[in-house]
Parts: C-alpha cells; structure tokens; sequence
C-alpha cells in the first residue's frame, strides 16, 4: 500500500497561479462556497475601515481576488485589507508550485491594481495538532488589535475536516499539556478546541464551507459505504465539464483518488479526509457558543446566478440559516455562517 501511494502521490499536479485559478473555475464545487461566504463577508464588514480576513481554505487563497474585487467596488473609502492565512506544513491536494510568500506577493500587487492596501501574512501551522501554533499567534494579534476597532472575519473552506475529530485521550501517545490550547482538555477534541478557540476572539463573523458527508467512522465498512455514497458525486460531474483523456480531468480525477485512498486505506493520523456532515458541524458551531445568521437574499441570488454559468444538475437549497450545493438532488457542499452568541 506505501508504494501505492507514493505512485499515486507522482501523479498528484502542482498547479500554477493561473492554473488552479482556472481549474476552480470549472465546477460550483469551490465556487459555491466563495461566492455565498464573499457575500456574507461584505454585509458583515460594511463601515469598517480595517478589515482582517483569516483565511483557512483549501484552495490556497484562490477566493481572495474577487473578495478583494467586491470591497473595492463597494466601498467609498477603500479599507485596510490585512490577511492572515495558514501555510499549513502538510500537502494535501490541490497543490500548489509556489511558496506562500509568492502568493502574497502577487495578492497584495492585485489589491494594488484595486486602490486597496494588503497586509499579507503567513503562519506555519498544522491541521494536525488543530492549527494550535496559528490560534496563538491570532490570540496575540487579537489582543494588540482588538481596540483598534478592526472587523475580525474568519473564511473556513474545506479545511476544517483535516483538524482530528477525536478527543485527545483517545489519541495514542498524546498529552494535551503540550498543546497552545486555552482550553485544552483530554476530554475534547482538537475540533472543539479550536472553535473554542476562535470564539475567544469574538470575530465579527466566522464562514464555515465543508462538503456534506460523514467519512469518521472507525469501521471501515461503514466508512466505505459513506465514501461510496458521496464520491460518486465528483465522478458524475466531471463528463459536464471536463473531456475524457485532457490533462485537467487526469488531474481532477487524481485527486479524487487521493481522497479515496485516504479514507479507506489509512488509518490514525495517516487518515486525514474526515468529513462530518453539516448537522454535526452546526452542533459543533452551537456548542463553541456561535449562533448562526441566514444568508440574504442578495446573496443568494449571485450564488444562482452563478450556478446558471454551469451544467444543469447543479442546484440549491435552503437549509434553516445555510444553503447547500446539490448535484441531482444530493447533498453536495453547505455554506453556513456564524456570529457569536
């Protein structure tokens, strides 16, 4: 099984700038959640003059252009945009083929070319002990900042479900002394703990995208059966958009793999494709202390309008307070967002 993952890891693409920009580009699958989280973002941010965006996503900032695009159109007096994001030490796909620090290079020039400043930064961290090292350093920014009067927005894209959904006791070899955690506890999760955590920054809104479906299960039957009932999904779509045999679906389909392997053939901390469903993360959500707030209906009407750019099995529902991307009627991506309670 090693070799078959280090063969398979050779086919993983590294994208350029401009490559995963188009790739994203191709399918709702991301652009769901960044044109409702964008929305949400600019309502919650309206007045203020310095703006901080902590973006955790799997996408590598690939939202932040047209989030940038969107404040300058909108706001007379263009804002301090300071960004904030983790360069994560773990690969796990869409890979990029330049640093973080060129990445912001080229962020903070584009924000330029818009009149606005950017302040670009970027925090090792790690999913794996629950971006522990990442939450310090914003608890330390917090505290400098907070009386500044500055709007705190933390943009969560499909990366949350790498933090370990177990509790620390349950951890072999783990000791939750060695963790930066305020609220530490061998009885919670990194999960809990991390949005613990971010509720002590009081943020001025939390956006949480994930795909909805439960992969967590320590039977791998089960888990199998989860994996089948979600990951046909992508595969279904792909013939919508992507011809057989082109250089993108082979790479769209490797990384599919890769998520395939992940699930049913590592376990432990090896295993890190552990999606919950929504219901679980909006008990997650409640139990940190956030309440969740509707999406309006300015913004979910550019989420249809941009859902019509695309094949017509794509659709969206209505959920409560979150909107949910389907493909023929299956749950696909979920959209939600928070304030504190």
């Amino acid at each position: 099984m090693e070799n078959a993952h280090c063969n398979l890891a050779i086919d993983i693409h590294k994208f350029s700038i401009i490559e995963l920009a188009s790739f994203v580009d191709l399918t709702p699958w991301h652009r769901f959640g960044y044109t409702a989280a964008n929305a949400a973002i600019l309502e919650a941010v309206e007045g203020y003059l310095v703006i901080h965006i902590v973006d955790l996503s799997l996408t590598h900032c690939m939202q932040i252009p047209t989030l940038i695009d969107a404040i300058a159109n909108r706001f007379e007096v263009p804002p301090l945009i300071k960004l904030t994001v983790a360069g994560a030490t773990e690969d796990v796909p869409p890979l990029l083929d330049l640093s973080y620090e060129e990445l912001g290079s080229k962020l903070v020039n584009f924000a330029r070319s818009r009149n606005i400043i950017l302040e670009f930064r970027v925090i090792p961290s790690s999913y794996a002990d629950g971006f522990s090292s990442f939450i310090e350093q914003l608890r330390v920014q917090h505290l400098v900042y907070a009386e500044s009067g500055e709007a705190l927005v933390i943009n969560c894209h499909m990366m949350l479900h790498y933090i370990p959904e177990e509790t620390l006791s349950g951890m072999p070899g783990t000791n939750s002394n060695t963790y930066a955690y305020e609220f530490s506890s061998s009885s919670m999760s990194f999960r809990t703990m991390f949005l613990k955590s971010l509720r002590s920054l009081d943020p001025t809104l939390v956006v949480l995208v994930d795909e909805d479906a439960d992969l967590t299960s320590n039977n791998l039957v089960c888990r199998l059966r989860s994996a089948f009932n979600y990951l046909w999904i992508p595969y279904d779509t792909v013939d919508t958009f992507l011809p057989r045999g082109s250089r993108q679906r082979q790479w769209y389909e490797a990384d599919i793999c890769w998520k395939i392997e992940n699930v049913i053939a590592h376990e432990g901390p090896q295993r890190v494709e552990r999606l919950e469903p929504k219901c679980r993360w909006i008990q997650r959500m409640r139990n940190a202390n956030f309440r969740g707030i509707s999406f309006t209906e300015d913004a979910i009407s550019e989420v249809k309008t941009m859902l019509d750019e695309h094949a017509a099995g794509w659709g969206l529902k209505k959920e409560d307070d979150d909107i949910v991307l389907t493909w023929k009627g299956h749950n696909v991506v979920f959209a939600s967002a928070w304030l504190p309670a």
